[in-house]
């Protein structure tokens, strides 16, 4: 088969703009035989921000030849080919239109987009920009944004797309032709060529693969996975003697391992305290800042206790991140150097993984929401079936309606068919939690620590030893867990599951299976769903009318509009309440009616169906209804419950976005003080609880971590530790904290002119003094999408790019791989910048804290702990506002210093540091840099001294 690659750099994305540069690149049996290149003459200049872009100017174009001459070389080399581009619905848009406009006959043959076959053919990818693909793949691609570069990049980007269609199995590629039969596209086409390529040369492909119900796996059955250690008797034996000289047998395993391997004092001493705290039945706090080495720190000593008491050590992590960081970098290292065989594996919550009975349904039935983008989808899911040993959907990326479609076949609780599965043996979830039984150490997130106290234990294995990371988050995580949100669109999916409309949802699938089958009581089945159908219609009317009024009700009050975020914020007092609150409890009732009267018939109709009718289809079908039943009652009993606020140790709040109105209502209620419910669930009843973070002290002081968590007391050290450990980094070498004292000041919540005006020239003179290399951290969106667009004017002239958080784009990761990638850029990033975010080396130059992290006061946990603390006769400033707010600016302070060489500067443009009582605890929080304050004019010269200096 014959392609033709191709790539157009123009002077803009509308048909209306010109080809400034055309890349041909042809392929014919698997192999290169032609390029074609040619910068070509616009009808207008270049705009500015094209020529950065590109690097073409209009003195290139100058004598280029016009669009019609390149076109008559180029079209012939189009022959008979199948046009390939990276998005080429932009490359095929111009190429149309040059055509139009030269008098050719436009290109007829078949046209297809690099993008969906990525996506397809490697699962994994977690970027489907074309330099990020290249660097994937180990591509050379030395000129992004040139035409005859990027059709290279593609070309050779596709021939490894035509090898991978080659190294799958044959049944897979099958799959996928069979996904796109009906497909009228030329995708549609193209992988049914690839099928029968493959067909022809199926004697070529020795097949290793393993097979199950038609698909292909990377999995055996899961009860076949044994622990690490077993004697003959099959009792676990781990042969481990006491920790020191075990410990010494780790290091030299370490030093024989790699050529430089220098011991760390602040880990030494923090895997002594954990082993200790574990071996005393004692519970420790422990602050170990970024460079210490912390992982390990507390994994080493984990599985020490794990192997050699045979017992569980839970490990918890704030982020999924860290997680996938144990799993995939410090697990296998240990496994290299550990003296006995362990065994530590990785639960997560049960929606992050694949339930394989609700996918194998969703394509035979051909359920998809959205024809095209499901499609691709679900074939990305296939090809990821035949490599994925997890099922996890950390491995996959997701673009447009991706994460929607994986929500409808994600395992879950209710619609599990356990051993009655067909696929049970093979079931993802299943195997994490096997898996997790016959491990040393498990690591899982808090959200599932949570969970499973709600789930009264059933999901964990039975510990004793709990190690929790990034524990500055723990009692925040709590709070939510142990309460409970209901959004609007919950509900309404949980409808729309059981019926949409006369022909999609469970209920008409099943009528439809009923319809088919032979049962006895068909007819009367088919009344009781019929009867159900005007229910749910009524249930849908109500809650619309319900949502709407609370709206109305959350808007009216939009002075409690927590305006940062631009979500509308009301907080509700059960001994004040709004207005009009009768009527919502009116409809609350009805829809409590109308939702036991449909649980009652369906979970009847479902007991009887399943006692009747053994076929599995019909059986999967009554297992998902039954689960959006329960769903159904859920959301029911959380409406009831926040609406009546019955319980004064809740805080009840809506949230609703101006934008979605109340289609975007949320309702809170979630308990006031967790310290309780933590000290119960954890404190009284674990052996040992190791708490650990780069920021649990104020001041030194563990006093407000320690009460936040329900801790107290500390001071006897027999039940509770405390250790800060010695940073591993020169912070007066490394790290300089420069504060404009003449700086403007803000008043209130809002910056006047005169502030943003001094910020945006401040920031614009340091940013060009460090070439960029800057992050910008702000408290507020608003702010910094007001600085964003000036900031970006200041900077053109001196090519430094300006990336914003939800302005250039809402992904984290995205921005900071955009950061990373091209070295002159100032990002600007409001709270999930604070902290997780790594970027060491010289990508990362200087730091600026515009303002100190101080959570809005008007929010309602923080209010209603506020009032809680007044009662108390304690000052909620000091108490909680201020702490909260020196443990964020320490996480911010660490986006800084991330290894041994690294060196920058922080300037903090919040002269409150100086000014107030309080400041001086955000300044004493810190580490031990520099810290000097000047005025603002001096900033930029202090600057250039220090990174001039080794000193500075």
């Amino acid at each position: 088969m014959k392609y033709a690659v191709i790539d157009f750099e123009t002077t803009g994305d509308q048909p209306s703009d010109d080809i400034i540069q055309v890349g041909l690149v042809v392929i014919e049996e698997g192999t290169i035989t032609r390029r074609f290149a040619s910068l070509v003459k616009p009808s207008k200049p270049i705009p500015e921000f094209i020529v950065q872009l590109t690097g073409i100017t209009d003195e290139m174009v100058a004598e280029a030849p016009a669009i019609e001459d390149v076109l008559s070389d180029m079209l012939p080399l189009l022959a008979d080919s199948a046009l390939v581009a990276h998005n080429a619905g932009f490359d095929h848009m111009f190429l149309r239109y040059a055509c139009e406009k030269s008098g050719y006959l436009p290109f007829d043959g078949r046209v297809l987009d690099t993008i969906p076959v990525l996506r397809m053919l490697f699962p994994t990818l977690t970027s489907l920009q074309l330099s990020m693909v290249t660097q994937a793949f180990g591509i050379e691609h030395d000129r992004p944004h040139q035409a005859d570069s990027d059709a290279e990049a593609t070309a050779l980007v596709w021939l490894r797309c035509l090898e991978r269609f080659d190294s799958l199995p044959l049944l897979t590629v099958q799959k996928l032709a069979q996904l796109f039969e009906n497909d009228p596209g030329d995708l549609g086409w193209f992988l049914q060529e690839m099928r029968l390529r493959k067909e022809i040369d199926v004697g070529l492909d020795p097949d290793t693969h393993r097979y199950f119900r038609q698909y292909v796996l990377n999995v055996n059955d899961w009860e076949q996975e044994k622990p690490a250690r077993e004697d003959e008797d099959g009792e676990a034996d781990s042969g481990i003697g006491a920790f020191e000289p075990f410990y010494g047998k780790i290091k030299q395993n370490l030093r024989e391992k790699f050529d430089i391997f220098e011991e760390r004092e602040a880990q030494e001493q923090m895997i002594r305290e954990v082993e200790a705290s574990f071996a005393s039945d004692r519970h420790l706090m422990v602050e170990a800042g970024t460079g210490t080495g912390k992982s390990l720190g507390y994994l080493i000593p984990s599985l020490y206790h794990g192997v050699k008491e045979n017992k569980k050590v839970i490990v918890s992590t704030h982020t999924i991140n860290l997680q996938e960081q144990l799993r995939q970098r410090d697990v296998p290292l240990l496994q290299d150097i550990f003296p006995v065989p362990f065994r530590a594996a990785v639960l997560k919550g049960r929606s992050h993984y694949l339930c394989l009975r609700k996918f194998e349904q969703k394509l035979y039935n051909r359920d998809f929401a959205s024809e095209k983008d499901d499609r691709v989808t679900a074939a990305q899911m296939v090809v990821w079936l035949s490599e994925t040993e997890h099922g996890d959907d950390e491995e996959l990326y997701f673009a447009n309606r991706g994460a929607e479609f994986w929500s409808t076949v994600a395992s879950d609780t209710d619609s599990c068919l356990n051993r009655m599965c067909p696929w049970y043996k093979k079931c993802f979830y299943h195997r994490a939690r096997h898996e997790a039984n016959i491990a040393d150490v498990v690591i899982t997130n808090h959200s599932l620590l949570f969970t499973d106290i709600q789930a009264e234990n059933r999901l964990l294995p039975a510990y004793k030893q709990l190690v929790i990371d990034e524990a500055h988050h723990f009692e925040e995580v709590a709070s939510k867990h142990l309460g409970m949100d209901l959004h609007y669109a919950s509900m309404l999916n949980t409808l729309l599951w059981m019926y949409k409309d006369a022909k999609t949802g469970q209920l008409p699938s099943l009528q439809f299976r009923l319809d088919r089958g032979a049962e006895e009581k068909a007819s009367e089945w088919n009344e009781t769903i019929e009867s159900v159908y005007p229910r749910i219609v009524r249930i849908k009317e109500e809650w619309d009318k319900l949502t709407e009024l609370l709206y109305l009700l959350v808007s009216e009050r939009n002075d409690a509009a927590g305006g940062e975020s631009g979500q509308y914020v009301l907080r509700l007092k059960p001994e004040s309440l709004p207005k009009h609150w009768e009527p919502l409890l009116v409809i609350e009732e009805n829809i409590y009616l109308e939702t036991s009267e449909i649980a009652k018939k369906l979970e009847r109709l479902v007991s009887e169906l399943k006692e009747e009718s053994d076929e599995f289809t019909t059986s999967s079908v009554l297992t998902d209804l039954s689960g959006s039943v329960k769903q159904l009652v859920r959301q029911r009993d959380i409406l009831r419950f926040f609406l009546r606020m019955s319980d004064p140790n809740y805080v009840y709040w809506i949230e609703a976005s101006p934008f979605y109105k109340s289609k975007s209502v949320q309702l809170f209620a979630v308990p006031l003080d967790v310290s309780q419910l933590l000290k119960q669930f954890f404190f009284d009843t674990k052996d040992s609880v190791v708490l650990t973070s780069a920021t649990l002290t104020v001041n030194k002081s563990f006093q407000y971590s320690a009460a936040q968590l329900g801790l107290q007391p500390i001071s006897d050290e027999t039940k509770v530790k405390t250790v800060q450990l010695p940073s591993p980094f020169q912070y007066r070498r490394q790290a300089l904290v420069l504060i404009p004292r003449d700086f403007p000041s803000v008043k209130g919540a809002t910056a006047d002119a005169a502030f943003i005006d001094a910020l945006v020239g401040s920031l614009a003179d340091v940013a060009v003094e460090t070439k960029g290399r800057m992050l910008v951290l702000f408290t507020s969106h608003r702010m910094l999408k007001q600085i964003h667009p000036e900031l970006k004017e200041k900077l053109k002239p001196h090519a430094i790019q300006v990336l914003g958080q939800g302005v250039d784009s809402g992904n984290r990761s995205k921005l900071i791989r955009l950061f990373r990638s091209q070295s002159a850029s100032v990002l600007l990033g409001t709270s999930s910048f604070w902290e997780g975010v790594d970027i060491p080396g010289e990508a990362l130059t200087c730091l600026a804290i515009v303002r100190l992290p101080f959570q809005p006061p008007n929010h309602p946990l923080v209010e209603a702990k506020s009032e809680q603390l007044k009662k108390s006769n304690l000052n909620p400033f000091t108490a909680l506002s201020v702490p909260q707010a020196v443990i964020r600016f320490k996480q911010g302070f660490g986006r800084l210093v991330r290894t041994a060489q690294d060196r920058g500067v922080v300037v903090i443009y919040d002269t409150r540091v100086l000014e107030t009582s309080y400041g001086r605890n955000f300044l004493y929080s810190l580490p031990g840099p520099k810290i000097e304050h000047l005025s603002t004019q001096h900033l930029v010269s202090r600057i250039s001294d220090w990174m001039g200096g080794e000193n500075g």
